[in-house]
């Protein structure tokens, strides 16, 4: 694909830092325009089923998933019902009205300490695997992204896993660094060191063929796009445009796994709660799924993610290329510069 070369010069243009400086400026972004989103989700699923002590949901900024546990029900948490919303708009309203406009922003801080970095090892690998493979695999330019996109999301994934876990442990068990330390060092003696990684695999299931189907027909669309409009490099709708379209498919495709690790994951972060081990195979829980619900069950949810996932890709992508060409350019300008 002529796009990958172009991805590949504009990263031979950049410093490591500068591209991390890009990835965290998307990453920033995208928190804030769908956090939002996912906050008035949870408001409005709490006031269907109201949550428990113990009772575990995922919650999403755009970036990643994360596993939250309600430790005192509605009464004390970011998510507590505080009234009755009629739909989203109404909702949205009286939120801001009832509990000021940051509190659409709940729950953000303390999950993008793990979700910045993700993304920042992720593209920044997607990048570099691009530029190694492209030398490598020049008779098969088109398989260049579905690699590289699979290879960094695996990465990316399995670095994250360990302190997703962490992470869930001490919200499900209140636990004290030393008990923390403690109870992982438990965990590793008693069930290896893979104990860790609890979960990962039905993570992987979803992202790994997200991943691989969103660069393919992103670097595709963008290539068609830039050939259609007479451009030799993308502008920011091209890649906004791009992105979108190859973040929607990429999410319908995979919507069947993405409610499975959904479901696992809440399994998971109950049985911590519990301080349980027993936890059900990814494809166990496919089949309980469709036991209870049909062949429509691992399809549920259809429209809430793909209207989260394909803004949260196209702006996500779309400031990750505007940040790299800014930088750059920026390069380019200082060394002419310096040769004045």
């Amino acid at each position: 694909l002529c796009c990958l070369a172009n991805t590949s010069a504009e990263s031979k243009g950049i410093t490591p830092i500068q591209r991390m400086l890009a990835s965290c400026s998307g990453a920033l972004l995208t928190s804030l325009f769908v956090t939002p989103l996912d906050v008035v989700k949870i408001r409005l699923q709490a006031q269907k089923s109201p949550f428990y002590k113990g009772k575990c949901f995922v919650y999403c900024n755009g970036l990643m998933d994360h596993l939250c546990i309600c430790d005192n029900g509605n009464s004390k948490m970011w998510y507590r019902a505080t009234g009755q919303f009629r739909g989203t708009l109404d909702a949205f309203v009286k939120i801001v009205h009832n509990e000021g406009l940051k509190s659409l922003w709940s729950g953000l801080p303390p999950t993008l300490v793990m979700a910045v970095p993700a993304t920042v090892v992720y593209f920044t690998c997607y990048d570099e695997l691009c530029g190694f493979l492209k030398h490598k695999m020049e008779n098969n330019p088109d398989k260049v992204p579905l690699l590289a996109g699979a290879v960094a999301r695996v990465g990316s994934a399995s670095v994250i896993s360990p302190l997703e876990l962490v992470r869930t442990k001490m919200q499900s068990q209140k636990l004290s660094y030393k008990e923390l330390r403690i109870c992982i060092q438990s965990a590793v003696a008693s069930d290896g060191l893979l104990s860790l990684w609890r979960g990962l695999s039905a993570t992987l299931l979803r992202d790994v063929p997200f991943s691989a189907m969103y660069w393919y027909t992103y670097e595709l669309g963008k290539k068609w796009l830039c050939d259609k409009n007479g451009l030799r490099e993308p502008t920011f709708m091209i890649t906004f445009t791009s992105g979108a379209v190859s973040g929607s498919i990429a999410a319908i495709l995979t919507l069947p796994f993405d409610v499975v690790k959904t479901q696992r994951q809440i399994e998971l972060g109950e049985l911590e709660a519990r301080n349980s081990k027993k936890l059900s195979s990814t494809f166990g829980i496919m089949k309980r799924i469709i036991a209870e619900n049909g062949i429509s069950g691992i399809f549920a949810g259809f429209l809430p993610r793909l209207i989260k996932v394909a803004p949260a890709c196209a702006i996500m992508i779309s400031t990750y290329e505007f940040g790299k060409s800014f930088f750059h350019n920026y390069n380019s300008e200082k060394k002419l510069g310096e040769l004045h």
